[in-house]
């Protein structure tokens, strides 16, 4: 089957100050907190935190000192970068990916209480990212938005269904180990119909992909992640 048309973004989150990454990222406004890796579970999550900075040990006692921070276990420590594991029960900023079903790209990093995100998925879903940011009251600002047009949206289904099936029987393997004419009675129509219908096919495909993707650099301003 034909892969679904993706949308590829990237925005920056404006994490309210109210939670507490947002707080202790705006209050060392000189570090970095890199998420690299997070696992939210229902009411908590864990997540594994790079901190670099002139000052890493303030830092990792503002992270301690969170009341929502239930754990923090410190993994290593140099002079200006450390690693933490942690644990909290206030993962509010992974809720709207969640709520969204699309996964986290990772890492993403924190300064000065704004995340960049980077998010591949589908149009609709990008859409619902745009909405259960708005309804945790996240903004955010939308850099770019690539479309990738892919051959399902050029063919119809009855092209795709026959692309498909002559990909299913080896027409187009190498060597061929299949022929028009038997791909034809697979199919259940005559030799020449098949022939034409795979032409006007092949030649959509091969158009599309001379014209590459179609990619869009939105302005870095405030938009809603509605699929274009």
């Amino acid at each position: 089957m034909f892969a679904r048309p993706m949308t590829r973004a990237t925005l920056t989150i404006s994490i309210p100050a109210d939670l507490w990454i947002g707080r202790v990222s705006r209050d060392h406004p000189d570090a970095e907190l890199t998420i690299l890796s997070a696992f939210p579970g229902g009411e908590t999550a864990t997540g594994l935190v790079e901190i670099s900075g002139s000052d890493v040990p303030a830092v990792i006692q503002a992270l301690d000192d969170e009341e929502l921070v239930t754990e923090l276990d410190v993994l290593n420590h140099a002079d200006d970068t450390g690693l933490v594991q942690l644990e909290t029960s206030e993962p509010t900023l992974l809720f709207p990916i969640v709520g969204s079903g699309i996964p986290l790209e990772l890492p993403f990093s924190i300064r000065e209480g704004r995340a960049r995100w980077t998010v591949t998925t589908s149009h609709d879903r990008l859409s619902e990212l745009g909405e259960q940011l708005e309804a945790f009251g996240i903004s955010y600002t939308l850099h770019t938005l690539e479309h990738d047009h892919t051959s399902e949206d050029v063919l119809t289904d009855e092209q795709g269904a026959l692309i498909d099936a002559a990909i299913g029987a080896g027409y187009y393997d190498v060597p061929r180990t299949c022929t028009l004419t038997e791909l034809a009675e697979i199919v259940g129509i005559a030799k020449s119909t098949c022939s034409e219908k795979l032409h006007r096919a092949e030649s959509k495909i091969v158009r599309e992909f001379a014209a590459g993707e179609e990619s869009e650099i939105v302005e870095p301003e405030r938009r809603e992640l509605i699929a274009q």
